[in-house]
């Protein structure tokens, strides 16, 4: 309720200003926050409260700090922490989906080594689709989704004028000069600009560690039969029957006192 409070306070400040676009940031997160209940409801598992809790603050912290309040730019290790937690969070979510899924089977069971392979994947596939995300909408848009990077060293064989694919290597660039077709000009001091390729690596890279870091969690939490771990706060879990039943009790008898036919 907090969150919701803030994004609508935000909301309002940034339809003052008239700045829709951040308002229309404000509407998707209004959305986002209210995601972890529609899945509880819908497909009847529970959240542990710990894991929605870090969902809803990576949301929070993703969109209304990082994008409207511009943490981004003011801190530029916030993309990294938030891609690191979101590797951890989808691995938790991985291992969750496939841990549910063969519960009921008779015919196989999974092995914790193999449950934590499937969540490390699960978690670098999402990371991998949100690059592609990231890369089309700057081709289509140029929105520099994949923030620039200034680099004072590279390594071209499109420089090579030999044509023998030999890398040409260039040292302490001091700056770049681009020009364009109708005479405008833009210098980049310090060096040469990279357009996301470094950005896009080192995402996948801390994304890599968040997800390794829960499949080892999650494999010693299966491997010791559920003892006590952080896992257990993390992992999603079907409701019972029992709990199923009175969830729809409840509902039943909220519409009956509503005098809903």
């Amino acid at each position: 309720f907090v969150l919701r409070f803030l994004v609508i306070v935000m909301m309002v400040l940034q339809l003052l200003n008239r700045n829709y676009e951040n308002v229309f940031l404000c509407v998707l997160t209004l959305v986002l926050l209210v995601a972890p209940s529609f899945v509880q409801v819908t497909f009847k598992v529970e959240l542990p409260t710990t894991l929605e809790i870090i969902i809803l603050v990576f949301i929070f912290a993703a969109e209304i700090l990082g994008e409207i309040s511009e943490f981004y730019l003011m801190f530029p290790f916030w993309d990294t922490v938030l891609h690191t937690l979101n590797g951890f969070l989808a691995a938790a979510i991985g291992f969750s989906l496939f841990n549910i899924l063969n519960r009921g089977s008779k015919s196989m069971q999974l092995s914790p080594f193999y449950l934590a392979i499937v969540a490390f994947c699960f978690s670098m596939t999402v990371g991998v689709i949100w690059e592609f995300i990231e890369f089309t909408f700057d081709q289509v848009f140029l929105l520099d989704m994949q923030k620039d990077f200034i680099v004072s060293n590279i390594g071209s064989v499109t420089l090579d004028e030999s044509k023998t694919q030999t890398p040409v290597r260039i040292y302490d660039i001091t700056k770049t000069i681009i020009e364009t077709k109708n005479g405008d000009t833009y210098v980049v001091d310090g060096g040469y600009l990279d357009i996301g390729i470094i950005d896009t690596m080192k995402d996948l890279m801390v994304n890599f560690v968040g997800a390794l870091v829960f499949s080892v969690i999650g494999y010693s939490y299966e491997a010791k039969h559920k003892a006590k771990s952080l896992a257990k706060d993390l992992l999603i879990e079907p409701l019972t029957e029992d709990a199923i039943k009175e969830y729809d009790d409840d509902i039943e008898k909220s519409v009956n006192s509503k005098g809903i036919r």
